[in-house]
């Protein structure tokens, strides 16, 4: 266990966090008494004090965002950063000790094989040129429920294996029992073969990382025994869609800014994000284990955003969490659609809501806590807003229908008059857009200061596409802020959410999914903006930025899902990125290998279909199953029936739960493959693929 003396970073952090708070607060007091100055009765009213309290909480969050720039920017330009965890090897050309171990741990569930694959080859190809291969070990954990996706992966994981000769490096283990997701899947990983290495390195299903990078983090880990969990900042890389590139041109241009700041303020009690990370397994295996929510999902049970809740557990036990800002090569690809990013954040919406209630848990680190909130409030904040935008409505209606009273009950030797100064507004909106936009500004001359321009396409292209980001951010930030409200709202309810696989490919939004998934907003939108029109004019025109684009939120989803809209940006020089203009090894890999194709017969058929019919894959399946069970007397007459069903009506008649069954008994698929091959009826033949 890493022992609790203090270290010279906690006492740094300790002012930082002090001199951020008192930043944010004496902003937020500022804007907040200018919001109740422009109300017509200076926030005396409920309604109107109501407003100002709504409206301080949601300055107090931008103003988080604002200040972290501001020291990112401190951070970026200074130049040197003694607290910097990538410095502790700085000038060290030794390698990795013999006996340091690592496993890179790649979850699946039901995800695209090909680029699961694909970006493990990447990945490996790059750490082999390191000349350190042989103390890495792979393994593809599992999870998927989907019986085609199951034996898809056996055969990607087969012929990666067969390609790069690593039988003994790249293992694959499918889980029957999908306990508590992607975190149960780790934790069934330390269980079994935990001991046998001292790191392991969590990759999501759409990650890729330079050979260099792992080194270099097992060698941070290495030389600072105190650290249990290394995290790096990946970049967005791979997607096509306008919505995808305007995200990755994000990441590059905002987000080492922001990863800047976030370093700055939290130091050794940073983030960890759940991929794209390096943890000392030994003290996550002892101190790491979930707890179980007291009460009923969605708020009680099984934890789902396991992440923050790792690391908090970790620092706890007195181990550091740090964040590599500064460490590159390290590669995520984002959601290719709106729709796929909202039904993400539906789910970390509802993971992130789960942390209040470990708000006040015993023994947890006062920044951890701090994290819990600033998680929840990512979604939270959007009811704010929702909140806000109602009160203000309703205010403004209501100052239009009832009737002033210019004498008050009391004595009163002046009438008191409704007053609204417009240039009061202007100024707090004026500000409000600083705060909002000026981190974007600074971004931008960090890049311009430190030569990377050209990478973006240049100076004018770099500031084009800034530009053109800003509208697109614009246009979109009311739409996921009515989703997020819906979420927080539904979510707090009781609603429950399922955990699904994330489309990762550029396939597009069709105009019905969007009408179906944007429909009830559009329509609200409609009758909102309406009444503001009939009822106070000059308030609708001050609320069009908000509510037109839920009204055309439909066209929006489905023309920024178009690959082809965002090549054609690209084109332009727009929404550049230096990966694009200058592809490193891994990713230059990664695209040759999502175009491969299996070397197995009947490559394009459904996995379940392959595995009954194929001699090779049937054989590969069975030998990947658990040692042949003794069942009852009742499932061996279930499943012969099972057989028998699929010889008569091919595999269209069974149901998934009915296809796993038999992939789960090797005896059972042994036979229906021999009698798939023994079928003289040309009907229940063709269903097979096959002809008799």
């Amino acid at each position: 266990m890493a022992t609790n003396t203090k270290q010279p970073w906690e006492k740094t952090a300790h002012r930082r966090r002090i001199l951020m708070v008192v930043l944010i607060l004496g902003t937020t007091l500022i804007a907040s008494s200018y919001m109740a100055d422009v109300m017509p009765h200076k926030g005396t009213t409920s309604l109107e004090l109501t407003i100002v309290i709504v409206f301080g909480a949601l300055f107090a969050w931008i103003s988080i965002g604002f200040w972290e720039s501001v020291a990112g920017l401190y951070t970026l330009l200074r130049g040197y950063d003694r607290f910097a965890i990538t410095r502790t090897i700085a000038g060290d050309d030794s390698g990795i000790g013999s006996e340091v171990r690592t496993a890179i741990l790649i979850p699946v569930c039901n995800e695209e094989v090909n680029r699961v694959f694909a970006g493990l080859k990447a990945t490996y190809r790059s750490l082999e040129a390191t000349g350190t291969l042989q103390q890495f070990d792979f393994f593809v954990l599992s999870d998927s429920g989907n019986p085609d996706a199951w034996v898809a992966e056996e055969i990607a994981w087969y012929e990666t294996c067969q390609s790069l000769n690593a039988f003994k490096r790249i293992f694959y283990r499918h889980r029957q029992v999908n306990v508590k997701r992607k975190s149960g899947n780790i934790a069934d990983f330390c269980r079994r073969w935990g001991r046998n290495y001292r790191y392991m390195v969590v990759f999501d299903a759409d990650s890729v990382m330079a050979g260099e990078s792992l080194v270099q983090m097992v060698r941070m880990m290495e030389k600072n025994p105190r650290v249990g969990i290394l995290q790096t900042s990946p970049l967005a890389v791979n997607k096509e869609s306008l919505i995808a590139r305007v995200q990755q041109f994000s990441n590059h241009v905002y987000g080492p800014i922001f990863v800047a700041g976030l370093h700055f303020t939290q130091l050794g009690d940073s983030h960890f994000w759940g991929h794209n990370a390096i943890l000392r397994i030994e003290p996550f295996m002892k101190y790491c284990g979930l707890p179980q929510l007291p009460g009923k999902p969605p708020l009680g049970g099984e934890i789902l955003s396991h992440d923050f809740v790792e690391a908090a557990l970790m620092r706890k036990a007195g181990y550091e969490v740090w964040l590599a800002y500064d460490l590159g090569g390290s590669y995520e690809e984002v959601p290719p659609t709106l729709l796929e990013e909202l039904k993400r954040d539906r789910r970390w919406c509802q993971g992130n809501m789960q942390h209040m209630r470990l708000l006040f848990a015993k023994g947890l680190f006062p920044a951890h806590r701090a994290l819990f909130l600033h998680g929840a409030m990512a979604y939270v904040s959007a009811l704010l807003w929702f909140l806000f935008l109602s009160l203000s409505t309703a205010e403004a209606i209501y100052e239009v229908v009832r009737e002033p009273v210019y004498f008050p009950a009391g004595r009163s030797l002046f009438p008191q008059w409704p007053v609204w100064h417009p240039q009061w507004a202007l100024t707090l909106l004026a500000t409000t857009a600083v705060i909002l936009f000026l981190p974007k500004l600074l971004s931008v001359l960090v890049i311009i200061i430190k030569g990377g321009a050209r990478a973006f396409g240049g100076v004018l292209r770099l500031l084009v596409s800034v530009m053109t980001e800003v509208i697109f951010s614009t246009l979109f930030a009311p739409i996921r802020m009515l989703f997020h409200s819906k979420f927080v709202f539904v979510t707090l309810l009781g609603q429950q959410v399922g955990w699904g696989s994330q489309q990762r490919s550029d396939f597009g939004t069709g105009w019905a999914e969007a009408a179906r998934f944007h429909g009830a907003g559009t329509a609200m939108a409609l009758l909102w903006g309406t009444l503001l029109f009939l009822v106070n004019r000059s308030f609708f025109w001050w609320n069009m930025p908000v509510f037109i684009p839920v009204i055309l939120s439909i066209p929006l989803s489905v023309w920024s899902s178009r690959a082809s809209l965002g090549r054609s940006f690209r084109r332009f020089g727009l929404f550049i990125t230096p990966e694009e203009t200058s592809p490193p090894p891994e990713l230059q890999s990664l695209e040759e290998k999502e175009e491969s194709h299996s070397s197995l017969p009947m490559e394009h058929e459904a996995g379940f279909v392959r595995a009954v019919v194929d001699p090779t894959v049937n054989v590969l399946h069975r030998s990947l199953l658990r040692r042949e069970r003794t069942v009852s007397l009742a499932v061996a007459n279930r499943r012969q029936q099972l057989q028998e069903k699929a010889l008569t009506g091919g595999p269209q008649s069974l149901s998934v739960k009915e296809k796993k069954e038999l992939l789960y008994d090797p005896r059972c698929l042994e036979e229906l493959h021999r009698k798939v091959w023994e079928l003289t009826d040309r009907v229940q033949a063709a269903r097979w693929r096959l002809a008799a």
